[in-house]
C-alpha cells in the first residue's frame, strides 16, 4: 500500500467574511496539490469563522450544502485530485446551524458530518449532529472524520476506530488556554494518545492567530499508528502548511506485542 500523502493547513478565517474565506481555502488546496498531496484537511469552520455571537449572526454566515463554499470544493477536488476534509457553518431548516465538517472526494462524492459534542458556547448555537463518525472508503484509503472536541470522548474516537478507519482526518479550532511552564498543549497529547490506544493516523488541523478576542493554539498535528507526531506537535503562532507520508497499513496491525492486541483485549463487559 503507497503511503498516503497528507497536508494539514493551518489558517486563520475572519469571521462572517466568507468570500475572504472561500478564497483562502482555494489557495491552500491548490498549494497542497502542487506538493503531490492526496488529501488535504482544513480547521473546523473555516469557510465562516468561529466566534459568534449568537446563532442568528452564525445563520447569515451559513451555507447549505450546495452552497458556493461546498461547490467550490467539489470543483477543485475533480479538477486537483485531491480528497478535501473542512469545516463549515452549516445551514439547517428553522433558523438552525450545525458545526459541520465535509469530505469531498475527486469523485463527486461528498459525506457531512455535524459535530455531536459542543464545546461551551456552541451550546448556544449550533444544533448537535446525532450520527456517528462516519468513516469512508476512499480510494487511498479507510478515512474517519470528526470535530475538535469530539477528540476530548474517548469512546467516540473508539467508534471510528472500530469501524476500521486508517486515517481520522479532524478539523479544530483550539482555544488557547494557561498551561504549566514548559508544557505542550494538552489538546495535542490527547491526539497522540487518541492515535496510540486505537493503533489509528491522525491528522488534526487547527487556526491561528486571534478572533474576537479568542486565541488560538495553533496546534495542528499528524501524528503515527504509535502517536508519534511526523509533522507539527507544537504551538505555532502563524500560518502553517504541514506535511506527511502515512503508511496507512500500519494502522490495520493492531497487535501491540506478540500477546495483545488494542481492540480485542478490550472487556466491555467489566466496563
Amino acid at each position: 500500500m503507497t503511503p498516503l500523502r497528507v497536508v494539514c493547513h493551518q489558517l486563520a478565517p475572519r469571521i462572517g467574511d466568507t468570500d475572504y474565506n472561500r478564497a483562502l481555502t482555494e489557495r491552500a488546496i491548490r498549494r497542497a496539490a502542487s506538493l503531490n498531496a492526496q488529501l488535504i484537511v482544513l480547521p473546523e469552520l473555516i469557510q465562516s469563522g468561529y466566534v459568534f455571537a449568537d446563532r442568528e449572526e452564525a445563520y447569515i454566515a451559513s451555507e447549505t450544502r450546495d452552497g458556493p463554499t461546498l461547490v467550490l470544493w467539489k470543483s477543485l477536488a475533480r479538477e486537483l485530485g485531491i480528497i478535501i476534509v473542512a469545516g463549515f457553518c452549516e445551514r439547517l431548516s428553522a433558523g438552525q446551524v450545525a458545526n459541520s465538517a465535509a469530505l469531498v472526494e475527486p469523485t463527486g462524492r461528498l459525506t457531512v458530518y455535524r459535530k455531536a459534542h459542543l464545546w461551551d458556547r456552541e451550546k448556544l448555537i449550533f444544533t448537535a449532529g446525532d450520527a456517528p463518525p462516519p468513516v469512508i472508503d476512499t480510494a487511498v484509503g479507510r478515512i474517519g472524520m470528526m470535530i475538535c472536541y469530539d477528540l476530548e470522548l474517548p469512546e467516540w474516537v473508539r467508534l471510528a476506530a472500530l469501524a476500521d478507519a486508517d486515517l481520522l482526518c479532524v478539523p479544530v479550532n483550539w482555544p488557547d488556554g494557561p498551561r504549566p511552564e514548559g508544557e505542550r498543549p494538552a489538546e495535542i497529547v490527547r491526539v497522540q494518545a487518541n492515535a496510540a490506544v486505537n493503533r489509528m493516523f491522525i491528522a488534526a488541523c487547527d487556526r491561528h492567530g486571534e478572533e474576537r478576542g479568542v486565541r488560538w493554539v495553533g496546534g495542528s498535528v499528524i501524528v503515527d499508528a504509535d502517536g508519534y507526531p511526523l509533522a507539527g506537535a507544537a504551538s505555532h503562532p502563524g500560518e502553517q502548511p504541514l506535511m506527511a507520508e502515512l503508511p496507512l497499513a500500519e494502522a490495520r496491525n493492531k497487535s501491540i506485542s506478540d500477546h495483545n492486541h488494542v481492540h480485542q483485549d478490550r472487556r466491555p463487559g467489566l466496563y
